[in-house]
């Protein structure tokens, strides 16, 4: 077996071995729908699923066996802070059902509740029903005010009514004041009673956002929420 010679294009000399006939000897990648038994080549390429049905809801899904049935759904919102009336149009502030004695408020059309509003908005994207907005417009006026742990009670319905139920929610507040930590106790016990769910499967976190923007100067509440749900059984 002979051996040729071909300058690379770094100018590197490189050096391949031939055959008898003059081919160069290469690399061999075969594909992997080659290898094994011709009748196992579709193995992993397609997932055997179970017909396609519908829920309460009436939405369609369609299940794959021997999988557990899992959604997971991710809600945000945030809330415009101003002084209460007259210096402007802030709200008392509230998050997570507890009342913080505050200088400013949201400015929303029910009681402005970002935790309670992210939360409704994750489980209803984990179940593909419409968000906060349009379950509740801010143009109707029996909203205006109310209290959100209501938006909280409907959120929990509907998702026993498309059958599933809350495994664990992460909630994760940002503001740069009031400080959370000594009413974090509170908010986890009032999200989990109102969804009907051990404590245990709440997590709230708070965040600052160092000075920067809206929120890290004061004038704004942000609140991501992720939560995880399974098919009831």
């Amino acid at each position: 077996m002979a051996a040729s010679t071909r300058r690379g294009w770094l100018g590197v000399q490189r050096r391949f071995p031939t055959f008898p006939s003059g081919r160069r000897r290469g690399f061999h990648r075969p594909s992997v729908l080659a290898l094994g038994d011709p009748s196992d080549r579709t193995q992993g390429l397609a997932t055997p699923q179970e017909p396609d049905f519908r829920d309460n809801n009436g939405m369609s899904s369609t299940r794959t066996p021997g999988l557990p049935e899992l959604r997971v759904g991710h809600g945000y919102d945030l809330h415009r802070l101003e002084p209460a009336p007259p210096a402007g149009k802030g709200r008392p502030f509230v998050l997570a059902g507890v009342r913080f004695d505050h200088p400013v408020g949201p400015v929303g059309h029910s009681d402005g509740d970002a935790v309670y509003h992210a939360t409704f908005d994750a489980l209803m994207g984990a179940i593909g029903l419409p968000d906060i907005g349009q379950a509740f417009p801010d143009t109707a006026p029996e909203w205006e005010g109310r209290d959100s742990a209501y938006f909280m009670q409907e959120a929990r319905a509907r998702v026993q009514r498309a059958g599933f139920a809350v495994v664990n929610l992460d909630v994760t507040v940002i503001c740069e004041r009031p400080k959370l930590s000594p009413r974090k106790a509170e908010m986890t016990a009032n999200i989990a009673r109102l969804l009907g769910i051990e404590e245990a499967r709440v997590n709230l976190k708070g965040k600052t956002h160092e000075k920067v923007d809206a929120v890290g100067e004061g004038r704004a509440v942000e609140v991501h929420v992720v939560c995880l749900l399974a098919r009831a059984t």
